[in-house]
């Protein structure tokens, strides 16, 4: 990854569909989506700033191809990288449910229990009680690895909520 003024982009693909229910109301306009389409990350660039701070853009593709964008800013440290990145994805993904999915993160680490790399992230849905936990291997690329673990979170919890519904 290119880090600095230059960014980088990258494309990789993760399912994301369904619906979930959001302060008592359920998302009828999520579950008419098709269930095979997929969030596809079209692009991601965390930027350097001479002031010691860093910001995050993710641009994600869903729904024939429509592009949502989420920023972030944050200190530009190594877990600082690390919070802006998750952050810029959760905004994306808000954007591409229209504000009606939420997403707090919570926690984001990452940690290297043998020769590679787990980032870890935690996150919570507004109105909602359950955690979500995603995850993603990377070799160096920490930061797009929290944004690949925010896909991995959301995926599987509206693929929960998705067959919840169906009930």
């Amino acid at each position: 990854m290119r880090q600095g003024l230059s960014g980088v982009s990258v494309l990789v693909s993760h399912p994301l569909s369904g619906a979930v229910r959001s302060g008592g109301r359920r998302l009828d306009r999520l579950t008419k989506r098709d269930p095979n389409e997929r969030v596809r990350l079209k692009e991601f660039e965390i930027t350097q700033l001479p002031d010691g701070q860093c910001t995050g853009r993710v641009v994600v593709a869903w729904h024939s191809g429509a592009n949502f964008i989420g920023t972030a800013e944050g200190t530009d440290s190594p877990q600082g990288q690390l919070r802006c990145a998750a952050e810029a994805a959760a905004h994306a993904l808000e954007q591409a449910t229209d504000s009606e999915v939420v997403l707090q993160v919570l926690a984001v680490k990452a940690i290297e229990p043998f020769d590679t790399i787990i980032v870890i992230i935690s996150l919570e849905i507004a109105d909602v009680v359950k955690r979500l936990v995603g995850s993603c291997l990377v070799k160096e690329q920490m930061a797009l690895g929290a944004v690949l673990a925010v896909l991995s979170a959301t995926n599987r919890l509206l693929g929960t909520a998705s067959r919840l519904l169906a009930r």
